[in-house]
C-alpha cells in the first residue's frame, strides 16, 4: 500500500473550501473489525443523526496539535464516528480529537465478506488521497 504524506498546508488548504462540521470525543473502542483488516479508527461518539456513510475527513488530535487526513465512517447503528487516520501510527484511545467533515464519499453500504469490506476500505482511502493531492 502506497503511503502519501501531506502536509499542513495541504490539510489547511481544504479547511479553506467552505464551512464544515466539526465533531469532538474521547476517542473509545470500537468492534476492531476494521483494525483486524488492517484499518485501525479512532472512534467517538456519533451526535449527529444526519450524519450517514463515508466521507473525507480532517482529523485533529487535541493535545499535541498534530493534524491527520482521515476516511472516516458516520455509522448510525451503533453511533460512532469512525476516523482512519492516514500516515498515523500510535493508540489515541482515552484522547480527545476532533474530526472535521470535508466530503462524502459514498453512503453507507453492508459487505458479507471482509475481503470485501478491506476492498471497499482501501478505495475509500485512495479517495482521501486524491482529494488533498489537488
Amino acid at each position: 500500500m502506497q503511503h502519501l504524506r501531506y502536509t499542513a498546508s495541504m490539510i489547511d488548504d481544504a479547511a479553506d473550501r467552505d464551512t464544515e462540521p466539526t465533531y469532538r470525543g474521547v476517542v473509545q473502542t470500537g468492534s476492531k473489525r476494521a483494525a483486524d483488516l488492517g484499518y485501525p479508527t479512532a472512534n467517538i461518539t456519533l451526535i449527529d443523526p444526519t450524519l450517514s456513510g463515508i466521507y473525507v475527513a480532517r482529523v485533529q488530535v487535541t493535545d499535541d496539535q498534530k493534524s491527520y487526513i482521515a476516511a472516516t465512517f458516520a455509522d448510525q447503528k451503533r453511533g460512532l464516528l469512525e476516523a482512519h487516520l492516514l500516515d498515523f501510527k500510535g493508540d489515541l484511545y482515552g484522547r480527545e480529537i476532533e474530526v472535521t467533515i470535508v466530503e462524502k464519499i459514498r453512503d453507507t453500504q453492508t459487505f458479507e465478506t471482509n475481503t470485501a469490506l478491506s476492498e471497499a476500505i482501501s478505495n475509500d482511502i485512495k479517495r482521501v488521497q486524491s482529494f488533498f493531492s489537488h
